[in-house]
């Protein structure tokens, strides 16, 4: 626990009040969208980028870990403490964006709802794109520190390509601006982008400078049913090696599709669903949508619905972004792993799961995004059955060598958290991992920014 010196301190920074110790409010910051837990020794909650520096630099000159947190809607455990410490919860930091329309940016705190901010940027014409499936609660700064991306990635990128500078506390209290408000910067290393995924181990984002684009005229999709996952993942990759630029194009087992049946009641309980959608200027919308829809009626025999308006493709893509929560009502745990592989081999990296899912006796559904060759595999389990649990843990282990094998990638997006940090060398080698450490300490030699986190010693 934290000494009443520092108790003390920590209410002269940012008010007693925002600095939470008890049992209550220590527990509720001591989780996110995972099972991983960690309770904290106090939370607390800045208002604004001095405050934020004067509680690093007591905890950097005292040695305390700092965890920092957005809206603990993580898959990961990145919010969540490794050990003992402070989390440092950025909700308080949500001051309105400044948007300079004529000039293509938004200059945002790391508090502000990702979904609240796009509706406000497309009210004036203009377009955020990144939007992970939880942009309704999750914030933006937690968006820049796991470099989240969604079901938009496939076209527009993460949120790293939208990110043009930060403002940032660092680890020994310190204030610092990278980057620049305009497209092109080239002065000096790229921190900005070395931070846009750090996690909070390099320090804490407080304000994010966000590049916009102009709102697209046009919005179509379709959606096509299959028998099995690797034949729909042979279609997502026969489309994108056609030409085709879909802004999304996602897929759900059948697994998925029963779970999410109140938003798709006229779907039956065994199909796959390849889910597209094509944006931009009406004209090229609508060619792209009659390509890919005779591409697979044709060469896959699927059973197309094409040319769904904005509102009814939206309803298709709501039901993937549900997926999750809607998983969660049929067993006690939900335990989720997401590799990314070449979309050429996407098909074998499916195979490969449904059959690690047979060989280990678990129950298993696949959903993704498959343009990009993503693949997230919730495993349904229960965390009360340790038999059952090692099978899933031999599953998992098999699934990321597997990965390695078809030369993918072991997080794919949502970073790397407590989950996924045992797997780091094995997708950047030794040598990789080195210089990752090496930027670490150097920046934390005291190594108080979100221990645990990104770097794994066994």
């Amino acid at each position: 626990m934290l000494d009443d010196v520092i108790k003390r301190e920590l209410d002269s920074i940012v008010g007693a009040e925002n600095v939470l110790t008890d049992e209550e409010s220590r527990a509720s910051y001591s989780r996110d969208a995972t099972g991983w837990v960690g309770v904290p020794d106090a939370v607390v909650r800045p208002r604004d980028t001095e405050q934020v520096a004067g509680l690093v630099a007591l905890a950097y000159e005292n040695s305390i870990p700092v965890t920092p947190r957005g809206a603990g809607t993580g898959l990961r455990g990145g919010s969540v403490p490794a050990g003992a410490g402070i989390v440092l919860s950025m909700e308080r930091m949500n001051a309105a964006p400044r948007v300079h329309k004529q000039d293509l940016y938004a200059e945002v705190a790391p508090g502000v709802v990702t979904g609240e901010f796009q509706t406000l940027v497309e009210s004036m014409g203009l377009f955020y794109p990144p939007d992970p499936a939880s942009r309704a609660v999750c914030t933006i700064g937690g968006n820049v520190a796991e470099c989240a991306s969604g079901l938009r990635g496939l076209k527009y990128g993460t949120t790293r390509r939208y990110v043009l500078g930060l403002e940032t506390v660092t680890p020994d209290g310190g204030v610092v601006f990278t980057g620049a408000r305009t497209v092109k910067s080239v002065a000096g290393y790229d921190i900005t982008r070395l931070m846009v995924g750090s996690e909070g181990t390099l320090g804490v984002i407080t304000s994010a400078v966000l590049r916009l684009l102009p709102l697209p005229q046009s919005r179509l999709a379709l959606s096509a049913a299959f028998s099995d996952i690797r034949t729909a993942c042979e279609a997502a990759s026969r489309m994108m090696g056609s030409g085709l630029t879909p802004a999304t194009l996602e897929i759900m087992d059948g697994v998925c599709v029963h779970a999410v049946s109140g938003f798709l009641q006229e779907r039956q309980t065994g199909e796959v669903l390849l889910l597209a959608e094509f944006d931009g200027a009406p004209s090229v919308c609508a060619e792209s949508l009659e390509r890919a829809s005779g591409i697979l009626r044709d060469e896959f025999r699927a059973d197309v619905e094409s040319g769904l308006e904005s509102g009814e493709g939206e309803g298709l893509l709501r039901a993937r972004r549900e997926i999750l929560p809607a998983l969660g009502r049929l067993r006690p745990t939900i335990l989720m792993e997401t590799v990314a592989v070449p979309v050429s081999k996407l098909p074998a990296m499916a195979g490969e799961i449904v059959r690690l899912g047979a060989k280990h006796n678990v129950q298993l559904a696949l959903f993704g995004h498959a343009g990009a060759g993503s693949i997230h595999t919730a495993f349904l389990t229960d965390s009360k059955d340790r038999e059952e649990m090692s099978r899933v843990k031999s599953a998992v282990s098999e699934m990321k060598q597997a990965c390695a094998d078809l030369e993918g990638n072991m997080s794919g997006e949502r970073g790397i958290g407590l989950d996924t940090a045992p797997y780091v060398k094995l997708e950047v080698g030794q040598s990789g991992y080195d210089v990752m450490r090496s930027f670490k300490d150097s920046l934390d030699p005291r190594g108080i920014m979100n221990p645990g986190k990104m770097f794994f010693e066994s």
